[in-house]
């Protein structure tokens, strides 16, 4: 009787437990085994795929190049840095300028009076007027010698004499033109004692050295200009570096104080001397400036080396996990795999791939969220 109620309930426990726990599907089992396994694919559902924001599209074949990155000044070239010199030394009587200013070509920077400047007037003037005596003669000796009145030699002298003073006329007049007085319209009524020194090139004068009132020497450098309208960009590269470049590489720098604005130029000159610090000068010429970009202005540059045509994607779309890189497919709705790809070069945005790809869309906008979201399903497994 005791055996008959041991195995009751021994059945009876044995359904209870069957009934509390059913029995799983095959196919229930075969879904729930691939998803665990598959932990190369992420699903989102539809609210958690709005929330994302994700974009996707095709891989793209962009021209791309590889950089070099150097630093340099902004400077201009040696024919627009003029230093203002008189020919003939003198006192400074007038000047009223002062480092930073504007001026325009043709403005008087300076006036300077010395004697001299009186004695080589006169002198021009005397000279002019023995000219006039010195013609005369010759054309009448010449006419004499022609109907044989007076002789060869008489003739001659009179021919050199007018020869010589049409040398010493033109060679005063030219000494007066150094000293920017025009020989063409001066007279006895217009001789002055004073000198104007009149700027060159329209720019800004960067140095006065001299003060009113001071006696100048014609070695003495009065004023320095500069005209910023052809700004160029001179740039230090290494020896190593120095074989890689070519003229008409493009480059694309900035100031430090404006790193996100980007000035475009190209190679000029390569100077072919390697200094003793090891580099050489590179010479590039500005497409556009600002005003703001001033000679001396430090500036850091890229250098773009070759171009090539390769598969790019934008830099959002590419992650970074377990000291390598990789990029989100997508395969089936709402279903994103991670891929490991080999990356080259990245510029404007774009980062080469040289791995192969499927020709299907992948993520190219917040590739970081799926990422995010794979790490956290990993974990609460």
């Amino acid at each position: 009787m005791k055996a008959n109620i041991i195995i009751i309930t021994a059945i009876t426990i044995l359904g209870v437990s069957c009934k509390d726990h059913p029995k799983e599907t095959p196919a229930a089992s075969h879904a729930a085994t691939s998803a665990s396994a598959d932990s190369t694919l992420v699903e989102l559902s539809a609210d958690q795929l709005k929330n994302a924001g994700l974009t996707t599209g095709l891989p793209e074949t962009r021209e791309m190049h590889t950089t070099l990155k150097v630093n340099g000044v902004i400077d201009v070239p040696p024919a627009n840095i003029i230093s203002v010199s008189i020919p003939l030394g003198g006192y400074l009587k007038k000047m009223s300028l002062i480092p930073g200013e504007k001026i325009s070509r043709g403005s008087i920077l300076a006036t300077l009076e010395d004697p001299q400047y009186i004695q080589l007037q006169q002198d021009y003037l005397m000279a002019k007027s023995k000219l006039s005596y010195a013609e005369a003669d010759y054309n009448r000796q010449k006419g004499l010698n022609e109907t044989k009145s007076t002789s060869d030699k008489v003739f001659q002298q009179a021919k050199n004499s007018y020869e010589e003073q049409k040398i010493l006329v033109r060679s005063l007049a030219e000494k007066l033109r150094l000293i920017s007085i025009n020989p063409e319209t001066l007279n006895e009524d217009n001789i002055s004692r004073s000198v104007n020194i009149y700027a060159p090139i329209s720019g800004y004068i960067t140095k006065v050295n001299v003060n009113i009132g001071k006696y100048v020497n014609p070695s003495d450098v009065l004023f320095e200009l500069i005209n910023p309208d052809d700004l160029h960009v001179r740039l230090t590269v290494f020896e190593n570096d120095a074989s890689r470049l070519s003229v008409g590489q493009r480059i694309t720098c900035s100031t430090n104080s404006k790193p996100d604005e980007k000035y475009v130029a190209t190679i000029h000159l390569i100077t072919p001397n390697i200094e003793q610090d090891r580099a050489t000068e590179v010479h590039c010429h500005l497409e556009k400036h600002g005003v703001k970009l001033l000679p001396g202005t430090f500036m850091n540059a890229e250098i773009q080396l070759n171009n090539a045509r390769v598969l790019a994607v934008p830099e959002d779309a590419v992650v970074k996990w377990n000291n390598g890189y990789y990029i989100f497919i997508a395969e089936a709705d709402h279903q994103f795999r991670i891929t490991p790809v080999q990356t080259g070069i990245t510029n404007s945005g774009y980062v080469e791939i040289r791995s192969s790809l499927p020709q299907k869309n992948i993520v190219t906008k917040n590739a970081y969220t799926l990422l995010m979201k794979m790490k956290n399903s990993g974990e609460e497994e």
